[in-house]
């Protein structure tokens, strides 16, 4: 058959459903094949746009998400999407053209050395220099893209490549299993917990997976322990639990932070060195028991005393049956800390002040969203305040970046979560800056029929770095700018618009927009100038008391 068929009748036997992307001229017998294959095609309006959408696919299924571009310019959009699911860990294979590569009448035209340029963001990048290559290169970029730790893979497949005859068979994927921790470093974990005095559950982004949730929940309900999170642990365990402490969303000073000091022993699962570090350890200080898929990095901040590498689930599940849950550990002092942490938080979160509070927007988005809901965030300050007040109830119904933190990302997140959940309620939450690096992404919701809800928080400036430019005691220059009418914006794509003028619409407005399917566009406007004084001042100040 035609090695372009080939290509893409593997990718139907590794369970490809979508190709987020933008075909070029190079892509055009991809492009046919894809034609009559069950696989569907999702046009996209920016490659960036393309790639953000098929991470996040890897993100929530677990699965290799797909996106496709063209040669040079084509490929160089999809470098930043490719740093977003590695650093991310999230399964990804992009496919590029490229040029004839035996013979070619146009010289060096737009060719560039991409597999050379995605070495260093990848876990897998190579060329396709024959047909008969393609079903052992496709198994392979999906091997490698989904095993622990996930991340972007990428093929190139050259012009004339794709227009070869082969006859080469597709291969099965093989079945694995992974390795599991050896039963003496089980038991070391065990004696440790048993022998602490106030131990605490961090969780971060590596144990982010439907199993591991499961396990924590039986090992959390079983010795009363209670829990952190990271960032990119959010929702793993449900935070409306009175055992969840808070999340490590500021690097320090917050009254989570008084529950790591306090604590003399931290059972680290699934610690992920991409995101800010959510403790700093000090010789001679707390014990940590790093629980992982692999061993930890040792840096001056974190060299934890035990290491229980294997899988994750079957860790926990280990411990769990071994532990003794009637160990007389000290947790009455973790209690004080969440009520304190509860009450702060509830009170700023009916300030009826306009522009909006960042606090009352979170509080009013979770009172709108369903259990189920999923609020996937673009970049800024207000990602700190999901990340500290948004209590995520289930795995990834709130989608942040801690890892390559890009901009441009919230809106293509929220397309492709509503593609892989279409019976869940989806918003994403935007800054007026993050939201115009790819808000053409509009016409493909449109175009899609999708229905989510899109919130942009309009300060007119770079709020983020605004706010980091002050602290550090620069003047006030280069950072702000204008915005179009959002409304009439939407509109002209043929989504619906909505103004919000005071504080307490909000919460209405995005009822109606949840229940009214279309693409939805709320304007903010936002009021960032009590975040230092919030953040900085008046969070420390109250967690140092306790």
């Amino acid at each position: 058959m035609k090695a372009s068929d080939l290509m893409v009748k593997a990718l139907e036997a590794e369970g490809v459903e979508y190709i987020f992307g933008i075909p070029g001229e190079e892509n055009l017998d991809l492009l046919e094949s894809l034609r009559n294959s069950s696989i569907k095609l999702i046009l996209t309006r920016h490659e960036q746009g393309a790639g953000f959408m098929a991470a996040t696919y890897g993100r929530l299924t677990g699965k290799v998400g797909v996106c496709l571009s063209t040669l040079g310019p084509g490929a160089t959009n999809l470098v930043t999407p490719a740093a977003y699911a590695q650093l991310g860990a999230m399964p990804m294979l992009m496919i590029t053209g490229q040029k004839p590569v035996k013979t070619s009448k146009q010289g060096r035209f737009q060719v560039i050395d991409v597999v050379d340029m995605m070495r260093p963001i990848t876990k897998y990048t190579t060329q396709v220099v024959s047909g008969d290559r393609i079903p052992s290169v496709v198994r392979e970029a999906f091997r490698i893209a989904s095993e622990e730790r996930p991340g972007a893979v990428h093929i190139e497949l050259p012009e004339d490549i794709a227009d070869e005859h082969t006859s080469a068979p597709l291969l099965a994927p093989s079945a694995v299993r992974r390795p599991i921790a050896e039963y003496k470093s089980i038991k070391a974990a065990v004696d440790m917990i048993e022998a602490a005095k106030s131990p605490v559950l961090l969780i971060g982004a590596g144990a982010n997976r439907k199993l591991t949730s499961k396990m924590l929940r039986e090992f959390v309900d079983k010795t009363g322990i209670p829990f952190i999170t990271t960032q990119m642990g959010k929702g793993v365990l449900d935070e409306t639990d009175k055992k969840f402490m808070g999340n490590t969303a500021l690097s320090s000073g917050d009254f989570v932070h008084r529950v790591i000091s306090r604590a003399d022993l931290i059972i680290n699962v699934g610690h992920d060195v991409v995101e800010k570090p959510p403790f700093f350890m000090e010789a001679g200080g707390q014990k940590v028991i790093h629980i992982n898929f692999e061993t930890a990095a040792v840096d001056p901040v974190y060299f934890p005393q035990l290491e229980v590498v294997g899988d994750i689930a079957n860790s926990i599940w280990q411990i769990n049956q071994s532990i003794d849950a009637n160990c007389k550990w000290q947790l009455d002092f973790y209690s004080d800390v969440h009520d304190a942490y509860i009450e702060h938080k509830q009170a700023s979160e009916d300030d009826d002040r306009f522009p909006v509070l960042p606090e009352r927007m979170v509080k009013d988005v979770r009172s709108a969203m369903p259990k189920d809901g999923i609020v996937t965030l673009d970049n800024g300050v207000y990602k700190i305040w999901f990340a500290r007040n948004y209590p995520a109830a289930l795995r990834n119904t709130l989608l942040l970046d801690n890892a390559l933190a890009t901009m441009g990302a919230g809106l293509p997140s929220a397309m492709a979560a509503k593609l892989v959940y279409p019976e869940r309620s989806v918003v994403t939450v935007c800054g007026d800056g993050g939201f115009m690096m790819n808000s053409q992404e509009l016409e493909t919701a449109v175009r899609l029929n999708l229905h989510i809800v899109v919130i942009i928080l309009r300060d007119d400036a770079y709020g983020m770095i605004k706010w980091k430019q002050s602290n550090m005691g620069f003047n006030n220059y280069g950072l702000d700018y204008g915005n179009p009418d959002f409304v009439k914006y939407v509109e002209s794509y043929g989504g619906k618009g909505w103004r919000i003028e005071s504080a307490g619409e909000l919460k209405s407005v995005l009822e109606k927009c949840l229940a009214e399917p279309a693409v939805h566009l709320i304007d903010l406007p936002v009021d960032y100038s009590l975040n230092d004084e919030t953040l900085n001042v008046q969070i420390r100040d109250l967690s140092a008391k306790l």
